[in-house]
């Protein structure tokens, strides 16, 4: 079984000393469970809504700036693999909102969000690689940023080249949800992980920003699409659940269904 922790926080833009006390409060209260997989949210320390290029740029770090050097540091800690969203500085104009996988103190892949949200454009630039599937120590993990896991292909395409967990730093911004129902992010992370049969973690943030408020409905869902733990309630958080990877390396749905096997492209 592989123990994965969300750290579901307060990010500030303006407090980043109290983005990271926000942080390292969570870590504890993760390695309390000693987990062997500890995730953050999209742009975990940075925060989220910056004013312009210039603003994004002056908080941008090299993938060996502070941020991916705590992640190591951290990996080292708590013997865990650590995988969480930061600010990438870039040679061209703008920054990438990107996101690392580290374990063992070693950065196994740096990931660039390809799909950007509302006004990320204006921000960021758009990575051009598809979404990695990293071999780790407890099996092989998938890794996007928030709007890139709404699109069907996206989770699709980690799962056929062998995704067994999914994870999507995310900050999802607050909107209108009908009284009873759950976010349509949430729904989609569910739906996602039923239909590829691959376990989904959505680690996002709460804390509002600069007039931004946020759902804050970090969860874990199983190769069934049922969500294992959370989602998370609007508030700081730290969901721990086990994961047994192997479901998720069976697409077997049924006596004579697979959920990859049965598909037909050729005809969609």
């Amino acid at each position: 079984m592989t123990r994965v922790a969300v750290c579901q926080y307060a990010i500030d833009i303006d407090d980043p000393a109290g983005t990271l006390e926000n942080l390292h409060a969570s870590v504890a209260e993760a390695a309390e469970s000693n987990p062997d997989v500890i995730v953050f949210p999209e742009l975990c320390t940075s925060g989220y809504v910056f004013h312009d290029i210039p603003e994004a740029q002056s908080r941008s770090e090299a993938v060996d700036g502070p941020t991916v050097q705590l992640f190591r540091e951290l990996s080292l800690q708590h013997h865990a693999i650590v995988v969480g969203g930061f600010c990438e500085r870039s040679d061209g104009e703008r920054p990438f909102n990107s996101a690392a996988v580290v374990e063992n103190g070693e950065v196994l892949v740096v990931y660039r969000k390809t799909h950007l949200w509302d006004t990320e454009k204006l921000i960021f630039a758009a990575g051009d690689d598809p979404a990695p599937v990293v071999d780790t120590s407890v099996g092989k993990i998938a890794v996007m940023i928030c709007y890139d896991a709404e699109f069907p292909e996206m989770v699709g395409s980690v799962a056929r080249r062998g995704a067994q967990l999914v994870v999507a730093p995310s900050n999802w911004p607050a909107k209108h949800i009908p009284p009873g129902e759950r976010s349509s992010e949430v729904i989609k992370a569910q739906a996602f992980a039923a239909v590829n049969h691959v376990f989904t973690l959505v680690c996002d943030r709460v804390g509002p920003e600069r007039g931004v408020d946020w759902i804050g409905a970090s969860v874990v869902c199983d190769v069934e699409g049922y969500p294992i733990a959370g989602p998370a309630q609007g508030k700081p958080a730290v969901l721990t659940v086990d994961l047994d990877f192997a479901w998720a390396s069976s697409k077997t749905i049924s006596a004579n269904n697979e959920a990859v096997g049965d598909r037909r492209p050729d005809l969609y």
